[in-house]
């Protein structure tokens, strides 16, 4: 017997319209189930997004960026940047486990169930699960492969040695900017025979044609963070050839520091940014399998997650139907589109007609905020983190990955016009991006 069986959904990627959830998992729809809700053919399924790059603390608004017409060659001019800014110096106010809690809140916000946060486990092992959402601690990493880079984790042989030896992904950022390090990241990683389908790579700007064929003949994966890239650079990575090299592209926010608000605006910029590039469109089926399947083969976790298929855990993000194609749907998601979030059958966030899931009662450990004018339950109680939040900073911050507004009096706040125009001028920069010959 199932725990709960949503009909009357039309589901993502698979033939149905209906599923059940017992014990955690996917099952067949079971008319006995303890709790049905009846979805009426409003309501698209999708398996819960996935995020393959991150930087859960450093989630802060406004972005920091170069000077107005300049781009930096590589990242580390940018880290002075953030580090001398009034940025991070209101951010600073708060303490880590403040801005994990934000972060958790941004992915649980825009369908998100899975990220990773790329820092090294010694700095998260303990924080990532008392998030809402799963956070992997499952990966070997290195910062950067530069002489320049953080030195993060136990160096990358080891960090290498460990995510093959346990079946985990081995991601670091790579060829992040123009310099020649940058530029022979590929050729160094080949070079102490880490190159392989373990590799998950992020941003990789500086990528040659042979890099891009190196890296699919090693079965790799590519975490491309377009929002970001052209905040920061003005350039993005070789999608197409990426993509028609066979690689497997997923897409990441970055930090909401220099990327997108969430991951279902970072969608939209990247399918915006592609049409301007190439003068053609990238399908949002596509898109979709960049943060559903294709991510899950990055983390490899395709056995448990990525998919609606009976057996895989259910991640499950419903969103009102305003189009009738399920991936064109996704595509113009916004955060007030989400109807109901599950992470491995648990709902997490969700339209009070779905408490039937709870045995009709409000259960303990959840709150309700108002979003989109519909009352909403989620996990733990965000309105009193962000009001915390505020309290420390000392004015009313608005962070454009939180859909609601706490119940504070009305006083002096930043206005949100500032993070709308970060995002619009960078946004601006998809528009006018030049088509690229040949990329």
């Amino acid at each position: 017997m199932s725990d709960y069986t949503l009909l009357n959904g039309m589901l993502a990627g698979i033939p149905g319209k209906a599923l059940g959830v017992a014990e955690n998992k996917i099952v067949p729809p079971d008319a006995g189930s303890n709790s049905i809700v009846d979805l009426k053919g409003q309501s698209y399924i999708y398996p819960g997004l996935i995020n393959t790059h991150d930087h859960l603390q450093g989630n802060y608004r406004p972005p920091v960026g170069p000077k107005p017409g300049e781009y930096y060659l590589t990242w580390l001019p940018w880290d002075k940047d953030l580090k001398a800014s009034e940025t991070f110096k209101e951010r600073s106010r708060l303490c880590r486990e403040d801005l994990y809690k934000l972060s958790g809140y941004k992915c649980l916000f825009s369908g998100v169930t899975t990220v990773n946060d790329h820092f090294p486990q010694q700095f998260n092992r303990e924080i990532l699960p008392t998030l809402p959402i799963r956070a992997i601690l499952e990966y070997g990493l290195a910062h950067e492969s530069s002489s320049y880079d953080l030195k993060w984790g136990d160096g990358i042989a080891e960090e290498h040695k460990r995510a093959v030896n346990n079946s985990w992904p081995f991601i670091t950022h790579l060829s992040e900017g123009f310099d020649e390090e940058s530029m022979n990241g590929v050729n160094y990683l080949e070079s102490i025979n880490i190159l392989d389908d373990h590799c998950l790579l992020v941003h990789c700007i500086g990528f040659s044609e042979e890099d891009i064929k190196k890296v699919a003949q090693a079965g790799a994966s590519i975490s491309w963070c377009a929002f970001s890239n052209i905040f920061m650079f003005n350039v993005t990575c070789k999608i197409r050839k990426m993509i028609k090299a066979g690689i497997n592209v997923t897409i990441g926010t970055d930090s909401s520091a220099t990327g997108s608000a969430n991951l279902l605006e970072e969608m939209r910029y990247d399918r915006a940014l592609y049409r301007n590039m190439y003068g053609e469109d990238l399908s949002a089926e596509m898109i979709f399998r960049m943060v559903t399947i294709n991510a899950a083969r990055a983390f490899r976790m395709q056995d448990r997650v990525g998919s609606l298929e009976n057996g895989k855990l259910a991640d499950l993000l419903v969103i009102k139907a305003r189009r009738e194609d399920p991936y064109e749907n996704l595509l113009d998601a916004k955060m007030e589109d989400i109807e109901l979030l599950t992470l491995a059958g648990k709902p997490l966030y969700g339209e009070l007609r779905f408490l039937d899931l709870f045995n009709g009662k409000f259960p303990a450990a959840y709150s309700q905020i108002t979003v989109g004018g519909r009352t909403m339950f989620v996990l733990g109680d965000p309105a009193e983190h962000y009001t915390k939040v505020r309290k420390k900073i000392g004015f009313n911050k608005i962070l454009d990955f939180l859909p609601f507004e706490p119940d504070l009096p009305a006083g002096t706040r930043q206005s949100s016009a500032q993070s709308a125009a970060s995002q619009r001028a960078v946004s601006q920069r998809a528009a006018d991006f030049p088509p690229v010959d040949g990329a």
